[in-house]
């Protein structure tokens, strides 16, 4: 693998964090479910035509994963990568992204995952903060501005 890049999302990538964002294995949704919950094609591109809260991992050229945030509410609302492309760092750079975008609006960032996921380990890792447990073992991590 040579190309690797991080870039910020646009409406013709909608189709690509879709396929990401259902094909991972862990905390995985259908297209259905994600409707469900209202993130729909419509409401990413709204999203994204906004303010600049996506950005996507390219493998030569190729998407595999991506994140968002939201900026009004301070989170990282989403970051995922295709199971085949994990362990290269590119989590690390999507949530690097993310994480300086926030902090350019705000002293304290959160997020919410599974206490008993992947996730939960790989965010502490990235110095995130376990500040609450939620209903059907979820969990809060923070994040201040240093």
């Amino acid at each position: 693998m040579k190309g690797r890049a991080i870039r910020l999302a646009t409406p013709a990538d909608i189709d690509a964090i879709f396929h990401i964002r259902t094909s991972v294995q862990k905390n995985h949704l259908s297209l259905d479910q994600l409707a469900e919950v209202g993130i729909t094609h419509q409401a990413i591109q709204q999203a994204i035509l906004e303010a600049p809260c996506a950005w996507v991992a390219e493998v030569d050229g190729v998407p595999v994963g991506f994140s968002m945030a939201d900026v009004v509410d301070a989170c990282v609302f989403a970051a995922f990568v295709l199971p085949e492309f994990e362990g290269l760092g590119l989590g690390r750079s999507l949530m690097n992204k993310a994480e300086e975008f926030l902090f350019q609006h705000h002293q304290t960032i959160w997020l919410e995952t599974a206490e008993a996921s992947r996730a939960s380990g790989f965010y502490r890792a990235l110095g995130w903060q376990h500040v609450e447990d939620l209903p059907e073992g979820d969990v809060r991590f923070e994040k201040h501005r240093r």
